[in-house]
């Protein structure tokens, strides 16, 4: 197969023809097309980056950003030295004391959540933004706080436990939902462009010409995503686990199952996208067309159940939302494939009726 590119002015027939053992060309040319699949994308500094630089980017970004924290302690102001004292009860709240114009001046420009006036017959006036959700807090912590300065006696007793165990944070939420995410823009991305491109460059024409068997030049371009999807998985959870401690609960044979799965069934659907159409430009439309409404509805970012529950069967039916969900199952919860079943069956029923759509649709010219 290398003499088919080596050998400039030949035909890919002819070349065949020179290899030893003609024969045998069938039984290599899948080997081929996967390593030059391969070469394609190593060779584009942008693909490696979308697929394997931004996915830690983000994950280290939001990782930070909604990282464990300490509760946040709320600015108010006290217009008198007792309502202040009494405040200052509450450790939630850092409490200034400022004269009623100096105090209206800071709630006006943000810098205090809510003022507390002394009023008629003791009681208390809090002035704030209802709108503003720490207002609302500082309003409430405020108020049991002047409360209990006051002598309150609870009815019913109640104590804390805080809870921060790994797995119910919101990265160990996100990481799945990026590596599924992942796994479909990769795969849908680098399928589509990649058999434009050659169809656009008449390279498919040529190869026609060839005794490849057809199904062989879509069988490649599984393969080398196969190849790729350990780096770009290991790297995504591999950063994931040293860097913010996510847990990998599940049999680690499982993860890879569904892994290889939800790979092979963008992979599919990449292939159908690609299948006839003419341009990048097009291919382009086609592909966010696709993608842009699972990565909205599939729980990447937030939990798929915050839409309506009339819509819960077709976003269940999506393919990165199965992928998503049986990660998250096997992840965080160490569930098994047996118990991912449905998402399995979704992912399995994609991967098969779009590879065969795509061989029966794909336009070779």
């Amino acid at each position: 197969m290398s003499d088919l590119t080596a050998t400039p002015g030949i035909g890919l027939r002819e070349a065949a023809a020179k290899q030893p053992g003609g024969a045998q060309l069938a039984d290599h040319a899948l080997v081929q097309l996967t390593l030059v699949r391969l070469r394609e994308f190593l060779r584009e500094p942008e693909a490696l980056f979308w697929v394997f630089v931004f996915p830690l980017i983000l994950a280290a970004g939001l990782g930070l950003a909604f990282r464990n924290r300490p509760p946040e302690v709320l600015k108010i102001a006290a217009v008198s030295p007792q309502l202040a004292d009494s405040l200052r009860r509450e450790k939630l709240l850092d409490v200034q004391q400022l004269s009623p114009a100096a105090a209206e001046d800071a709630l006006r420009t943000g810098k205090v959540a809510l003022i507390a006036v002394p009023s008629e017959g003791g009681a208390v006036l809090y002035q704030y933004d209802n709108t503003n959700p720490e207002g609302r807090t500082a309003r409430m912590l405020a108020d049991g706080a002047v409360q209990r300065a006051a002598g309150r006696v609870d009815p019913v007793a109640s104590r804390d436990r805080l809870l921060q165990e790994k797995g119910s944070r919101y990265i160990d939420f996100l990481v799945p939902g990026l590596l599924g995410m992942n796994l479909m823009g990769s795969a849908i991305w680098g399928m589509g462009f990649a058999i434009v491109d050659a169809r656009r460059k008449k390279l498919m024409k040529r190869l026609v010409a060839t005794p490849m068997p057809r199904h062989y030049y879509l069988l490649s371009f599984l393969l080398s995503r196969l190849m790729l999807l350990v780096i770009e998985v290991g790297m995504l959870l591999g950063f994931a686990t040293i860097a913010f401690g996510v847990p990998l609960r599940g049999s680690f044979v499982d993860l890879i199952v569904l892994c290889v799965l939800g790979s092979l069934a963008f992979c599919s659907l990449g292939l159908l996208i690609a299948s006839r159409a003419q341009t990048i430009e097009a291919a382009s439309g086609l592909m966010n067309v696709t993608m842009m409404p699972m990565w909205v509805v599939s729980g990447v970012f937030f939990s798929s159940q915050r839409f309506p529950d009339v819509l819960q069967p077709f976003i269940k039916a999506l393919p990165l939302t199965a992928v998503i969900d049986a990660l998250r199952a096997n992840m965080l919860q160490g569930g098994n494939l047996a118990q991912v079943a449905p998402q399995v069956g979704v992912l399995g029923a994609w991967l098969v009726v779009c590879f065969v759509l795509a061989l029966k649709l794909f336009r070779w010219r």
